[in-house]
């Protein structure tokens, strides 16, 4: 069995004078596609923003590769290959397509590899290709999620955190989001997919977690946790 690239161990996070996250754990190991579904408000962002160092922890520990991050800022755990797509997007809408890909590189100073993952990412997003001159502020949701993705992969995550990146996106744009989100796991970075979308997420996920007001209440392989009837019921409306 591989290492835990990640680890959440007794997680509790306080968001907006609320207890959001109640003692949570798990872990993604290293090559795995990792899901955790829920409904909002169910507290997955708010552990995805405690783990990439923009929230504080109140109690509990997050280790990244085998060390505490506990306190680190998201500008270091950037630096360390630990990428995340927010919900909402985030992407610099007044500057292009590629000035946002560039800021994705930031971190790094090697032009030529800079140069050759810009390439990497207009072959799997080829609509960027096409736009590479376009304000970002000017681009359809889909388009700005697509471009998004494509930042954090210019930073060379080894894992990469997507919180929520189907949200308010047409049928055909989800098809495309979660085709290239199966894509970049198969070029071999470790994800971590926070989805609404549950019956999508397990799909295309090694192993899931539910979380539920704060605390994990269900685990275990993405394909048995499709079939399971809690499961099915709750989250994929049968």
């Amino acid at each position: 069995m591989s290492q835990a690239l990640l680890k959440v161990s007794g997680l509790k996070v306080a968001y907006g004078g609320i207890q959001a996250v109640k003692g949570v754990d798990f872990e993604v190991r290293e090559g795995e596609l990792v899901t955790l579904i829920g409904s909002n408000g169910a507290g997955k962002t708010t552990t995805m923003k405690a783990i990439t160092g923009l929230l504080p922890l109140d109690e509990g520990d997050i280790e990244y590769l085998g060390k505490s991050i506990r306190g680190k800022g998201a500008w270091d755990l950037v630096k360390e290959g630990l990428a995340m797509v927010p919900e909402g997007r985030g992407v610099f809408t007044r500057m292009t397509i590629t000035e946002n890909l560039q800021m994705g590189a930031h971190i790094r100073n090697d032009k030529a590899e800079i140069a050759a993952d810009m390439d990497k990412v207009f072959t799997i997003f080829p609509r960027l290709k096409e736009r590479k001159h376009q304000l970002a502020g000017t681009m359809s949701g889909g388009e700005q999620q697509m471009l998004a993705m494509g930042r954090a992969l210019m930073s060379r995550p080894k894992v990469l955190l997507m919180d929520e990146p189907s949200m308010g996106l047409s049928p055909i744009m989800v098809d495309k989001i979660f085709e290239v989100v199966r894509e970049v796991y198969a070029q071999g970075v470790t994800i971590l997919l926070v989805e609404q979308n549950a019956s999508r997420a397990l799909q295309i996920a090694d192993r899931g977690y539910v979380m539920e007001s704060g605390l994990i209440t269900m685990s275990g392989d993405a394909k048995v946790m499709l079939d399971d009837p809690r499961v099915r019921a709750a989250y994929l409306g049968e």
